[in-house]
């Protein structure tokens, strides 16, 4: 299966058949309540299995096993990357794959040349819910942001650093802890120099429940959308002010509503 086959099929084609699976993108910061609960039911509730992959930073994989148990989960299984076999198996038959928080590059790292990231696409498209906070988050664009970027201007020819992502929401770029850190220069220029992709800024203790082409926000704070789909951009050069005309920004809460055809 092709690295792409998901989000190429979506971009391609928005009439083609969509994942049956669920994404729970989460913005960092504490789980609430909501969000874990909601993320049981989707997955067939407390005994359902869950895979655990915390590639993002190993160390949150035992803290994140313990969370869920936490919470009335019973079938909860640590993956680890460099066991590779094993980790193909437990993800194949999971109801729920999680991904805890760290660094999405290193989430990336972990899996290349492997066969995890199409066995995680071939479950979110058979109708795993596939939910992830903070780094966990990011990684579910077909795009994301994967480095350190200036939060201080918005100039032209500084957007982050952008990499590679799983391709599991192939329409948006995901932003987290987004108001917490001031993240929305750098993804307003994500969205200016890619704006064929929504840009997704996701505050702390907030999901957005991503069903096919359409979301729900729930969670405690705001989810905003930048929209640079009908644009212009400016003629630029590096390090000048950034600028561009028609950008449109949604500011959403729980409860709320977004489809991308709109």
């Amino acid at each position: 299966m092709g690295i792409w086959l998901i989000a190429a099929a979506l971009l391609a084609d928005p009439q083609a058949e969509l994942p049956k699976g669920r994404l729970v993108v989460i913005g960092g910061g504490e789980t609430p309540a909501a969000v874990v609960n909601r993320t049981l039911e989707l997955s067939g509730g407390k005994s359902a299995k869950i895979a655990v992959l915390p590639f993002a930073n190993l160390e949150y994989g035992p803290s994140s096993v313990a969370t869920w148990k936490r919470n009335g989960a019973s079938n909860v299984v640590l993956v680890n990357p460099q066991q590779q076999a094993a980790a193909v198996k437990t993800i194949r038959e999971a109801d729920l794959i999680w991904f805890p928080g760290g660094l999405q590059g290193v989430f990336m790292n972990n899996i290349r040349g492997s066969d995890i990231a199409d066995t995680i696409r071939t479950r979110y498209r058979d109708g795993a819910t596939i939910g992830g906070t903070s780094a966990g988050a990011a990684v579910m664009g077909k795009t994301m942001i994967g480095g350190r970027s200036d939060l201080d201007s918005l100039r032209a020819g500084t957007t982050p650093y952008l990499q590679d992502g799983l391709g599991l929401w192939p329409d948006a770029i995901v932003d987290q802890h987004f108001l917490q850190k001031g993240r929305f220069n750098r993804l307003a220029l994500a969205v200016i120099d890619y704006p064929d992709l929504m840009g997704v800024g996701i505050d702390e203790e907030t999901a957005v429940v991503v069903r096919g082409r359409e979301f729900e926000v729930i969670g405690n704070s705001n989810v905003t959308i930048i929209d640079g789909r009908k644009a212009s951009r400016e003629k630029l050069s590096k390090g000048e002010p950034a600028a561009a005309r028609n950008l449109k920004i949604h500011v959403l809460r729980a409860g709320m509503t977004f489809q991308f055809d709109e």
